[in-house]
């Protein structure tokens, strides 16, 4: 008698301790939801604007001691800002609100990079970059998305392995939309090599729960895709297919309520 009555007393502690976590979980999952992620601090430059996103987030790859690619004095972490502040100035003569990672030489984390985008309510993120490669004669632009990222009601969990498998989208159409759109400016307006859009899992898009993105715009390993970068007119066009992919992918969330995939030629 007195084994059954302490066998139910187990279990009702077990009970009560699978409905503390549950309710642990729960609330810590609100308070989330409430409370913004902290991180680096950064103003927006722009008001923000009634539209499909209220604020584009521009994120220039490296900084700091992080330099990026190097090549012939030219470094991979100036060349994202500049173009960054290219895209930034096109985006506000039409109204758009930007927000920068980084505005100068400064180190920034992934994490980091990608908190600045989930502490907005409605915004896009663009990551950009220029590539590398070990055979010199690589060329071209592309553009990359994640197949799959976390998303506003599954990133407070994700810090809970049994949690984490089920954090991520079953599709990601948004940001491949984002991406296609982008891509096909990019290769309009400078005439590169169309390598395409990729899926890939970097964390600095993957992390993201917002429509995001990351460009290469060329590699530093050409030399004469290098001579061309070293331009302000050609980082000009860059910048002004950023923004021309930007407003188109604002123009199909205008005209629908949700994004279509955009289907583009395979890249060479």
């Amino acid at each position: 008698m007195f084994g059954r009555v302490d066998q139910g007393r187990r279990r009702g502690r077990a009970l009560l301790a699978w409905i503390g976590l549950l309710l642990f979980v729960v609330s810590f999952a609100w308070l989330q939801r409430l409370s913004p992620i902290l991180g680096p601090q950064v103003d927006i430059r722009a008001p923000a604007t009634d539209g499909p996103f209220a604020l584009v987030v521009l994120d220039p790859g490296h900084g700091g001691q992080d330099s990026g690619t190097m090549k012939a004095g030219m470094l991979e972490k100036e060349l994202a800002i500049d173009v960054a502040h290219r895209v930034e100035r096109l985006l506000q003569l039409q109204g758009v609100a930007t927000l920068l990672t980084r505005t100068g030489d400064t180190y920034i984390s992934l994490a980091d990079r990608a908190a600045v985008a989930n502490a907005q309510r409605n915004c896009v993120f663009i990551s950009i970059h220029f590539d590398d490669a070990a055979r010199p004669a690589a060329t071209g632009v592309e553009t990359y998305y994640a197949a799959h990222q976390i998303s506003n009601s599954t990133r407070a969990a994700s810090w809970l392995p049994f949690l984490q498998r089920t954090s991520m989208e079953s599709a990601n159409v948004e940001s491949q939309s984002l991406a296609c759109l982008i891509q096909e400016a990019l290769v309009t307006r400078t005439q590169a090599v169309n390598r395409g859009t990729t899926p890939q899992q970097f964390f600095v898009i993957a992390n993201v729960c917002h429509p995001a993105v990351l460009v290469e715009g060329g590699f530093l390993t050409n030399a004469d895709e290098m001579n061309k970068l070293a331009t302000g007119d050609y980082r000009e066009q860059i910048a002004a297919a950023i923004s021309d992919g930007l407003m188109r992918y604002r123009e199909v969330l205008q005209q629908q309520r949700t994004p279509l995939a955009v289907n583009l030629p395979g890249g060479e």
